[in-house]
């Protein structure tokens, strides 16, 4: 008889084991390559047999968690399989722990744990998905929008005084911008060695530009009053750095606290910097508002 304690552990980890092998069989559906499926549906069997073992053990049937299965595939559609990938391999790292307390009850849990850290290898080896392949050229657009557009709205804002105008100015600088980023980018993609195509590398660039230059003038074509519409435009902007920054930290292991800050500080000081010179200009230039 299972301590209760041990048995709620052995019940968590057997609920866990038939949810990913539901999000396994279903990502394996998603993969076009044959290799890569046949991997992720021999993951999936895995991850069965881990929960008829447990099952053994507990006595019990378990329903798999049916929203986890849903945003993993849902994170899979939107972000791509490598960040689902990424997302699930730091899920299954937490439950290592757990793993490691159930020893004491079984020997084969080793083995389990083994097949655990040989599913990671796997997946770690089968990443290779094209838009990870252009991240670069996303970061590129991105960050380039970023300080390039919260620093202009921010001054415009100041000097100008109005939305209309405030929002013509920056629609003409960020589409220029976005294509003579993306131009640079087509041309400099050209001179690499690593196999990426120039033209696609030109297109993420300047979907991103073009992306984050909708987004923070919008609200100047919406609201009337100039500050607010800054305020909301700063508030978008961290909004896609932090959203950004955390797909890039789970998608290649990076720190998402560091190169978020990192991020965030230049471009709202950029953004601060250019406001105090939209409040030089507007009082060099005596502009009536």
């Amino acid at each position: 008889m299972l301590d209760p304690k041990l048995k709620q552990a052995v019940v968590e980890a057997q609920k866990a084991e038939i949810t990913e092998h539901v999000i396994y069989r279903k990502l394996a559906q998603t993969v076009p390559d044959e290799k890569n499926g046949g991997i992720l549906k021999q993951i999936a069997e895995d991850e069965l047999a881990h929960y008829h073992f447990y099952q053994k053990l507990s006595g019990q049937d378990i329903s798999p968690n049916y929203v986890k299965v849903f945003i993993f595939v849902l994170m899979s559609r939107l972000f791509g399989l490598s960040f689902a990938l990424k997302l699930l391999e730091k899920d299954e790292d937490l439950a290592q722990e757990q793993y490691q307390a159930l020893k004491a009850i079984d020997p084969h849990v080793q083995t389990i744990i083994e097949d655990e850290e040989k599913h990671e290898q796997e997946l770690l080896n089968m990443i290779d998905e094209e838009r990870m392949q252009y991240m670069g050229s996303v970061v590129l657009g991105l960050n380039d929008a970023l300080v390039e557009l919260t620093g202009a709205l921010a001054g415009f804002t100041l000097a100008l005084q109005n939305t209309k105008l405030i929002a013509a100015s920056g629609l003409i600088i960020g589409v220029a911008a976005s294509l003579s980023m993306a131009a640079s980018e087509y041309l400099s993609t050209k001179e690499e060695a690593e196999g990426r195509h120039p033209l696609k590398a030109c297109i993420y660039t300047g979907i991103a530009y073009v992306g984050v230059v909708v987004l923070l003038i919008s609200p100047y074509f919406v609201l009337s009053n100039p500050f607010i519409c800054l305020a909301w435009a700063l508030v978008a902007a961290i909004s896609v750095i932090a959203v950004f920054n955390y797909y890039i930290s789970v998608a290649k292991d990076l720190n998402f606290r560091k190169h978020f800050m990192e991020m965030l500080v230049i471009s709202l000081g950029v953004a601060t910097l250019n406001f105090f010179v939209g409040l030089a200009a507007k009082q060099w230039l005596n502009l009536e508002v």
